[in-house]
């Protein structure tokens, strides 16, 4: 037993030092692309190591700043200044628990994963343009559109000191992508890790003339948010409060997805305890709050850490909780040693990152399969891109939601021949909605006027208020019987057939026939 409890903490300890390698370039290249001191980037990991990872929800998940918020925290920077951005995390914490003590958490599974991988792909094409900019140490121009329009100009005009930097970003790129391909080096060094120390390095032997990172002090960059804050966001009238509660919104669903969807995809890698998302989110919303009572970036658990921390053995939440531990001496002991780093590197970094959230290779075979979930993610993507992250996700949400309605709504009208006598047999299946009133509608009045008919709508699920009231305008017009009182069996005048419903036409200007009626239609 004893053995056994030595070698768990023998790997938890390796475990930790791979993660904290890994984290300490991520950290400080998503502060400064988030507009913010990179100590900010180092608190939000110390606190996802030693707050969230200390809770329980997901034992071998690790939480820090990721690069999915970073165009929603630069967005508010620059919006409300840095010296909100406390107020406004500490919110989203608060909602985040406020979610997770309601029991909420299942509740992200229910997202559609078009929006979500659209999602992140909005945030990777931003991210890519925005510090594609900072890869050249040039200002990117607001809006992504402007982003996008802006790269040739880029190109065109770079002095000594963009090509410089632009050499380091491309070289920093290149070592992300070849470094984990030479596996025993790849095990004893992260490729984030080396990529950033071999920039730092050539900036130095070669007196490169690039933007380095701006070095403030742990305690300096520690701006816990006070009363002036909050009320300069709440007495900005009601223009101001609105933008301040969609960032809150944001900050905190947006976090929280993918914090739970990275549970889930984490939970794949190992045979250990399942994540309890409930308790996650409640452990991601205690994080965020400590984050934003230090004036720090919005937390999440990312994948690319808690990847990182599987595969090198991690069994147990001491591991987590042990790189943030690192993340703090590095902090406190060598804060200097940012300063050597290169933005451009930096910037590498992150552009490699953001290529990554844009899920090109998943594209071709999900548009063999569902065409759809691919329009919904290019135009989440899309409306990302031109808008901002909020009501990108907004419109992928509600065009997710009128796919789901449309693939739902299936209708089916079959016409079978009986005779002469008998005349035509019309039978009606599904789920007869308002969005496929105009094939329902158009099908019975293609009916030929000089033969009976009898309509069969036994196979109808459901019928809506809308689709009831037209069957019974067409019946009366037809002289069916037994189709009367379909929209009253439920409040909102829709329904679902139980039992199901057949009636008889004779031909039109005849007498009618009877109907015969099996059943009826009940809310």
């Amino acid at each position: 037993m004893r053995v056994r409890g030595l070698s768990l903490r023998r790997a938890d300890f390796t475990a930790s030092l791979v993660v904290f390698l890994v984290a300490l370039p991520l950290c400080v290249g998503i502060a400064v692309a988030s507009g913010v001191p990179a100590e900010l980037g180092l608190i939000t990991g110390i606190v996802g190591g030693l707050v969230a990872g200390a809770l329980p929800g997901s034992s071998l998940h690790v939480s820090g700043p990721a690069a999915g918020l970073t165009v929603l925290v630069y967005e508010a920077v620059q919006r409300y200044g840095v010296a909100a951005l406390g107020v406004l995390v500490v919110a989203a914490g608060l909602l985040q628990v406020a979610m997770g003590v309601l029991r909420l958490g299942r509740w992200f599974r229910a997202i559609s994963v078009a929006v979500v991988q659209g999602m992140l792909a909005g945030i990777g094409l931003v991210l890519v343009t925005g510090q594609v900019y900072a890869m050249a140490d040039a200002e990117a121009p607001a809006g992504g559109v402007a982003k996008v329009l802006g790269l040739g100009g880029l190109v065109g005009g770079l002095g000594e000191a963009g090509v410089a930097a632009a050499a380091l970003g491309v070289g920093t790129i290149a070592v992300l992508v070849g470094w984990p391909r030479w596996r025993a080096a790849a095990r004893v060094a992260p490729a984030p890790l080396v990529a950033v120390a071999l920039a730092a390095v050539a900036t130095a032997v070669l007196d490169l003339p690039v933007r380095r990172v701006e070095v403030h002090g742990l305690l300096d960059a520690v701006q816990p948010p006070g009363a002036d804050s909050f009320a300069r966001l709440v007495g900005g009238g009601v223009g101001v409060w609105g933008g301040v509660v969609g960032t809150v919104l944001a900050f905190a669903l947006i976090a929280s997805a993918e914090s739970l969807f990275s549970a889930t995809a984490v939970d794949r890698l190992h045979d250990g305890p399942r994540t309890d998302y409930d308790k996650e989110l409640i452990a991601q919303g205690a994080g965020n709050t400590v984050c934003g009572a230090l004036g720090a970036l919005p937390m999440t658990a990312v994948i690319v850490r808690s990847a990182a921390n599987v595969r090198a053995g991690a069994r147990t939440k001491a591991s987590r909780v042990l790189h943030g531990v690192w993340l703090l001496v590095f902090a406190a002991a060598v804060p200097a040693a940012l300063g050597v780093i290169p933005v451009a590197a930096l910037a590498g970094v992150l552009v490699h990152a953001g290529c990554k959230l844009i899920p090109v290779r998943e594209l071709v075979p999900l548009w063999r399969e569902h065409r759809g979930e691919v329009v919904v993610l290019v135009v989440t993507a899309g409306a990302i891109v031109v808008t901002n992250l909020f009501e990108g996700v907004l419109v992928g949400l509600l065009l997710a939601v009128a796919k789901t309605a449309w693939d739902t709504s299936q209708v089916h009208v079959e016409t079978e021949d009986l005779g002469a006598v008998d005349g035509l047999l019309v039978r009606v299946r599904g789920n007869a909605t308002f969005l496929r009133l105009p094939k329902l509608m158009g099908a019975l009045e293609a009916l030929p006027d000089d033969r009976p008919v009898q309509l069969d709508l036994g196979g109808l699920r459901h019928v809506d208020h809308a689709c009831a009231a037209a069957l019974e305008g067409w019946a009366g017009r037809s002289g069916v019987e037994g189709v009367e009182g379909m929209r009253s069996g439920g409040a909102d005048g829709g329904g679902a057939v139980a039992g199901g419903a057949a009636a008889s036409v004779a031909p039109r200007g005849g007498a009618g026939v009877g109907s015969r009626v099996r059943g009826g239609v009940s809310g």
